[in-house]
């Protein structure tokens, strides 16, 4: 694809209807997702995955000469369901890889080029975060047990014999397990654990037991962490001092067990730990002389630093990147998850003795020119109850096109998930499709986001529907205050939690004009009746105790208020979901269409929580263009498959 002609002068368009070089087939075609780097000896691993391979992910190595492998055959797929959101899918210990397979769940060994070889017994177990204990010849790890479906799943942590894949549970009784690390002379087991109702950013607790040389594991005993202090991310310096995240200060800070005393190592406003949707994810580690390489976030963006733990210095390493994650950490240079507003999130190895950096993979191979691409600005903005919130704004960006005079552009409001997750300001191609037609995009931090500090992140506590709602209406009318987007064409949109925001902005206010649901909640009730283990009491700390509370239930789910609904609305939906069920979609639709409203939904087979089939994402980016087009009256200038829109006459 050519984007490298200019030509004399913009053409004028109204906004929506300009041509783009950013279309759907380029971003899933030349586009993969990239996860869980991982160091092996001179070698770099990561999971990489593939839309265009039917959402399958592989485990690719590219060793010291810059050669990529495959490493696991075609027909592997590497991801665990361990909370159903996995991470931790990928271990390499020497010549040897595990992997958790996603068909049956099962760990696979996989030694040299030979053909992969199951570990674990067939059935319902599910086993993630794995580590080796080479001591004792086996490994460490998650395991999630589904055998008894009249019950939730049972989670431990359990021993697996390399010999002959026997189980051994070495610790039960709590309901979540996270993150075990053995000391460096593997005499000490250290692991977070957490309990209903808690999730891991609510609350967590620390604990460290001694390891027999049969394996088996002495008295726990509790380090840190209460029912509202969430530990993240527990590790051994190369001294055997155990470090760890955690918030008791309101922040996620980094400390240190010396001797019996917990020490504070860098107290400062910023959050050097994530939210574990994912296991195994790491914000830190340490170099070979045993200094602390570290990631934290302020204001939204990342940077990468080195502390020194016992001076409490901490030095920033410059680099390119806002975003940073999946930090690992070798004798004399780093590894990590990097991007910026103008490159894509990229496998970076960084030297830590000379400062640059080499990227390994990039996750968009597409080349775009930047005068295609609209540059994130970071906005606060005046909120409910006097409060403040934090977005990234794009400004509609084409070289090709200028829109009439006069006019302003139609504003998309993104809300991301979880709600306790984030919006970064890497590229995203998913935004850049809309800007590059020219849409304006808000993409909201709306109070319950990560990185803003405990406070920022509670004010979601009780109030989901309510606080998140609040800033996206307020992100849209700051937005269109400054002139820079069209009051009559607002439009909102979000995936699973995200979806439920957009939802609820729909059904209880009339600031959008349309709006589109990626797996979003449209009951809470039925949320909270049927949902997997890990988010079963989610909704406690963020609607309330249910059914104690159920009138809070049914005041904010939208399924019964759709009579309030104004405005057109597409939903999307995969036939597989498990987090958020088909049947919440599918109300939905047919309560709109029953009111008269223009509604579209689309099904997916064979996906679950989010789109990973590259036929399926090009196909909800077009739909939810055409939809735009038709609601808001203009014509997109791409070729697109027509949506049937009920209640929508010609």
């Amino acid at each position: 694809m050519n984007t490298t002609q200019r030509s004399k002068s913009p053409s004028v368009a109204p906004y929506g209807a300009w041509l783009s070089p950013i279309t759907s087939a380029a971003i899933v075609a030349e586009s993969v997702g990239l996860d869980q780097p991982t160091i092996a000896g001179e070698s770099i691993c990561w999971i990489e995955g593939r839309a265009s391979e039917q959402g399958r992910s592989v485990i690719v190595r590219r060793g010291a000469d810059g050669h990529l492998t495959d490493l696991t055959p075609a027909q592997y797929n590497v991801r665990s369901r361990v909370h159903e959101y996995g991470g931790g899918a990928l271990c390499i210990d020497g010549d040897d890889l595990y992997f958790s397979n996603h068909a049956d769940q099962r760990l696979y060994r996989q030694h040299g080029e030979t053909a992969p070889q199951p570990l674990t017994a067939g059935g319902a177990m599910r086993f993630a975060e794995t580590i080796p204990d080479r001591a004792r010849h086996r490994l460490i790890c998650i395991r999630e047990d589904h055998s008894d479906t009249s019950r939730e799943a049972v989670n431990t942590l359990v021993a697996i014999s390399l010999a002959d894949g026997r189980e051994t549970v070495l610790l039960e009784g709590h309901d979540f397990y996270a993150a075990p690390c053995l000391s460096p002379d593997g005499s000490q087991l250290a692991w977070i654990s957490w309990d209903h109702p808690n999730m891991p950013w609510d609350g967590t607790d620390l604990w460290c037991a001694s390891v027999a040389p049969d394996g088996s594991l002495g008295t726990p005993r509790k380090i840190a962490g209460s029912i509202d202090d969430p530990i993240f991310q527990p590790a051994w310096s190369p001294a055997g001092e155990l470090h760890f995240v955690s918030e008791q200060s309101g922040w996620w800070n980094l400390y240190r067990l010396r001797g019996d005393t917990v020490q504070a190592l860098c107290p400062m406003a910023a959050e050097f730990g994530r939210p574990l949707w994912n296991v195994g994810i790491s914000t830190y580690g340490f170099d070979g002389s045993g200094r602390i390489i570290c990631t934290y976030v302020q204001e939204g963006d990342w940077h990468l630093a080195m502390l020194d733990a016992d001076s409490g210095v901490l030095t920033e390493i410059a680099t390119p990147f806002r975003k940073i994650s999946d930090l690992q950490v070798g004798p004399d240079f780093v590894v990590f998850l990097g991007g910026a507003p103008d490159r894509s999130d990229a496998i970076v190895r960084l030297d830590l003795r000379t400062g640059t950096h080499q990227i390994l993979k990039q996750a968009i191979s597409l080349a775009v020119d930047p005068g295609y691409l609209s540059v994130p600005r970071a906005i606060t903005f005046p909120t409910t109850d006097e409060r403040r919130a934090h977005a990234f704004y794009y400004a509609p960006a084409n070289r090709d096109f200028t829109a009439p005079a006069g006019d302003k552009p139609p504003l998309l409001v993104f809300n991301h998930g979880g709600p306790t997750s984030a919006a970064g300001a890497t590229l995203n191609l998913a935004i850049q499709f809309w800007t590059s037609r020219g849409f304006a995009v808000v993409d909201v931090n709306y109070g319950g986001s990560t990185g803003y500090g405990r406070a920022y992140r509670h004010r979601l506590n009780g109030n989901w529907g309510v606080v998140d709602v609040d800033d996206a209406l307020n992100a849209a009318r700051f937005l269109v205050a400054e002139g820079a987007a069209n009051d009559q064409q607002l439009a909102i949109r979000g995936g699973s939690a995200g979806g439920y925001t957009a939802l609820a902005a729909l059904t209880f206010h009339d600031v959008f004009k349309a709006g589109a649901s990626y797996y979003g909640v449209s009951d809470l009730e039925t949320l909270a009746r049927d949902c997997h283990k890990f988010e079963s009491r989610y909704l406690d700390s963020l609607v309330g105790p249910y059914p104690a509370r159920q009138d809070i239930y049914v005041a904010r789910s939208p399924i019964h208020f759709t009579d309030r609904l104004t405005s057109p609305l597409i939903l999307f939906q995969g036939m597989e979901d498990r987090v958020v069920p088909p049947a919440q979609a599918q109300l939905m639709f047919d309560a709109v269409r029953d009111k008269g409203l223009p509604v579209a939904y689309i099904r997916f087979e064979g996906e679950a929580h989010g789109f990973r089939r590259a036929e399926n994402i090009r196909r909800a980016l077009e739909a939810e263009l055409y939809f735009y087009g038709r609601v808001f009256g203009f014509v997109p200038a791409d070729k697109l498959a027509p949506v049937a829109i009920d209640n929508l006459s010609d």
